[in-house]
């Protein structure tokens, strides 16, 4: 369809260290538990709240994933675009039809950027339009994020 755009941007923390996989053709995969969160300030108690959403990353490119591989474990902060992709599987126990929402890092509009941290390298992308300053942005941007919802 002409004028659609399937494109996902996340910055979290890893919940787990990655997961390695290799699939029937030999290559490798890579899936990441991502964790993105909102923190706020309740209006009526004063009180501080916190909202976490957790994402499944799969990483199809090979160069990513040896990256992810020697590079990422739980805790670290990145930053992923891909595209949200839905596939069906049969639970094995219950023979009934289950689907699972992933962020899928393929191909020339995919990118992950490691962030923060004395390990951090700066861009790891599947294009070649990443700018050197990737990483002071990206960092802006999380700062910008702890900041205080005012509501």
């Amino acid at each position: 369809m002409a004028g659609s755009l399937n494109k996902v941007l996340l910055i979290g923390r890893l919940g787990a260290d990655p997961e390695i996989k290799q699939m029937v053709n030999g290559k490798s995969v890579a899936r990441l538990s991502l964790a993105t969160s909102q923190s706020w300030k309740d209006k009526n108690t004063g009180e501080k709240k916190e909202k976490t959403e957790w994402h499944r990353i799969v990483v199809f490119n090979e160069g990513l994933v040896n990256v992810v591989q020697q590079y990422l474990k739980k805790g670290a902060q990145i930053y992923v675009e891909g595209q949200l992709s839905t596939r069906k599987w049969k639970d094995e126990q219950s023979g009934q039809d289950k689907y699972s929402t992933e962020i899928i890092i393929q191909g020339y509009n995919s990118s992950l950027t490691m962030l923060g941290g004395g390990n951090s390298s700066g861009g790891i992308s599947n294009d070649n339009s990443q700018s050197s300053n990737t990483n002071d942005d990206m960092s802006q941007i999380s700062n910008d994020m702890d900041d205080e919802i005012p509501f």
